[in-house]
């Protein structure tokens, strides 16, 4: 939908832990904005991930709402949030949001693509 962006603000990098499984001690947090720039009230009802790892295997994250909640944005406004991403190696990341628009018309924005590269 024109107007609609998902933008990546910060992304953190965080090492171990106890919290952290011993195959993937690397932990990223990543901030984001989805902003309405459009003329409709929009909803977003879900999301999708997928994480390419640099050995090629691929982790899909699908599922309804964001971070628990499905934000009602209207002209102008935006929702900011954070979560993370586990992982063993370096991988690159991917996210979509979808939902409707006040019309009942499926809406869907495309995170542009980022890194989680561990430092080294």
């Amino acid at each position: 939908m024109p107007g609609l962006t998902a933008h990546l603000d910060r992304l953190s990098y965080h090492y171990g832990g106890s919290s952290l499984p011993a195959d993937k001690p690397h932990a990223f947090v990543y901030f984001i904005t989805i902003r309405n720039a459009s003329d409709r009230t929009v909803m977003l009802l879900g999301r999708k991930w997928v994480i390419e790892h640099a050995d090629g295997t691929r982790l899909v994250i699908e599922g309804d709402k964001i971070v628990g909640e499905t934000p009602r944005l209207a002209p102008g406004e935006q929702f900011s949030y954070n979560s993370k991403h586990i992982c063993g190696a370096d991988a690159r990341a991917r996210g979509s949001f979808h939902g409707i628009d006040e019309l009942g018309r499926r809406v869907h924005v495309i995170l542009p693509p980022f890194d989680l590269t561990i430092p080294h």
